[in-house]
């Protein structure tokens, strides 16, 4: 071989390392971003397909119809980092979810809002050792194209500029000084939960402690059940947890105050599915002198009565209206963003003005900004997760996208989960979520979703809060 082709050869391979560093980064610029192409990963029962404009690479991958259609991606993690992952996808047929995988093993969901256009979705943080990764997206709802996988070294946060200051101005003492604790401790620890009283014997039988926080429900103080005989004991039981010295929530599953369908499989009962009702909250925000809109504000004033008597108690309530709305599945949010805010905005008004219920700090529950009813009604973001059973990841994503949502200057919390992120994932990957809140039935008993050594880690962890370990943060009150 002659010297001149020695030297090309050497040429060439320093253009291919030097190509090569480009896409990946290297450890001296770890913030650069690598993109792996979607195409160029493990189909099963997928395609590649290019007819749709705007794609990157050589094509997408579509497809994503039957349960088991997936596409597994493998990506290099040129040094040992957590790494900001996001997702390069198209998604015509509306908003969808994409059940995510890290190395075989369940990592939540990636959200992908409708888009006609291909566009960039985070799947939150990855902390990845140096070397091959494979990041695998299974069908979740279907319908969707992924384009590719980018990867950019990031950091955890450390410190928060979250605000204590409630959105009452008119805020109890008891109140401000729950506030003040939750922020306190926020991004330093995180505060254990439980959905229904009846669920806390049974978490301390099993770790000898119980949870700081227990969610309570409203739903059947709403009226349309009430009169079908329905009747509830949470604001007593909530009286109770108060008294041991637990942290109270409540949700409300509002039964829609008129047209319930009350059929098989659409019983009165069912009454806050969407599917089950025939109440048009859009009609009734429009037409303020018509019976449906007096209904709902005979609901709204149905509930402050009953939450009157913890503001007589001086109880603090850490309270989640209008729920999940964003899924569309409860009526409050069937007819999507503009209506829901407003009768968010109304429950608002009509319990803080109207019942003088100051002892109520606000929970909103949804990452997506059309649907941000505004700073100046909300006290505390939230989201509600559900992954795969077993699947402990820190839903990283999605406390990332509520931050950014407040802009970092409100609480953020999970309030409702089926299987609890790891603590020690959640405080490697900087998603400090202020509390966490499982919920009943087989999301904490059945042995999958939280399997009983896991419970017991959890109850144990030195950075959980549990019960006996909340100060008296009402003395000489």
């Amino acid at each position: 071989m002659s010297a001149r082709a020695v030297r090309l050869i050497a040429a060439a391979a320093i253009l291919i390392l030097i190509g090569v560093t480009a896409l990946l980064g290297s450890s001296a610029t770890p913030s650069k971003a690598a993109v792996f192409e979607a195409e160029t990963g493990i189909l099963a029962g997928t395609t590649v397909e290019r007819s749709a404009e705007g794609y990157s690479g050589s094509g997408y991958v579509t497809g994503f119809e039957a349960d088991s259609d997936a596409v597994a991606v493998t990506v290099q993690a040129p040094q040992r980092s957590l790494y900001l992952v996001t997702v390069g996808y198209r998604s015509p047929s509306g908003d969808k979810a994409a059940e995510l995988l890290l190395d075989g093993r369940p990592f939540g969901q990636l959200q992908l809002k409708r888009t006609e256009r291909f566009a960039e979705a985070s799947a939150g943080k990855m902390l990845l050792d140096k070397g091959e990764h494979v990041v695998q997206f299974k069908r979740g709802w279907g319908y969707y194209d992924i384009d590719y996988v980018k990867l950019e070294a990031t950091k955890a946060v450390k410190k928060h500029e979250v605000t204590s200051r409630l959105s009452n101005p008119e805020a109890t003492a008891e109140a401000k000084a729950l506030m003040s604790y939750l922020t306190q401790v926020y991004g330093k620890r995180i505060l254990s939960g439980q959905q229904e009283l009846d669920n806390v014997d049974w978490i301390e039988k099993l770790t000898g402690r119980k949870p700081a926080v227990v969610g309570f429900d409203l739903m059947d103080y709403s009226p349309s059940r009430a009169e079908r005989g329905a009747s509830s004991y949470e604001i007593d039981k909530a009286l109770g947890w108060h008294r041991q010295g637990g942290i109270v929530a409540f949700v409300w599953h509002w039964n829609a105050p008129k047209g319930l369908i009350d059929e098989p499989g659409k019983e009165w009962w069912r009454g806050f599915y969407t599917d089950a009702v025939a109440f048009d909250l859009d009609y009734a925000l429009k037409h303020p002198d018509s019976e449906d809109y007096a209904l709902l504000l005979r609901d709204i004033d149905a509930i402050g009565e009953k939450l009157s008597v913890l503001r007589e108690e001086r109880v603090p309530v850490l309270f989640r209206p209008l729920h999940e709305a964003e899924g569309g599945w409860f009526w409050w949010g069937a007819k999507g963003p503009g209506p829901a805010k407003e009768l968010f905005r109304i429950v608002y008004d009509r319990l803080t003005n109207g019942h003088k219920l100051n002892n109520l700090i606000w929970v909103w529950n949804s990452e997506d900004p059309e649907w941000y009813p505004g700073d100046d009604v909300v006290d505390i973001v939230s989201v509600d997760s559900y992954p795969a059973a077993g699947d402990h990841n820190p839903v990283s994503g999605r406390y990332d996208n509520l931050v950014r949502l407040v802009g970092d200057k409100k609480l953020v919390a999970l309030t409702e989960n089926g299987s609890i992120p790891d603590p020690d994932l959640i405080f490697e990957y900087g998603a400090h979520w202020s509390w966490f809140s499982t919920w009943t039935g087989e999301f904490l008993t059945d042995g999958v979703h939280n399997d009983q050594s896991f419970l017991q880690r959890v109850y144990s962890h030195p950075k959980v809060i549990t019960l006996d370990e909340l100060p008296d943060l009402y003395a000489g009150r």
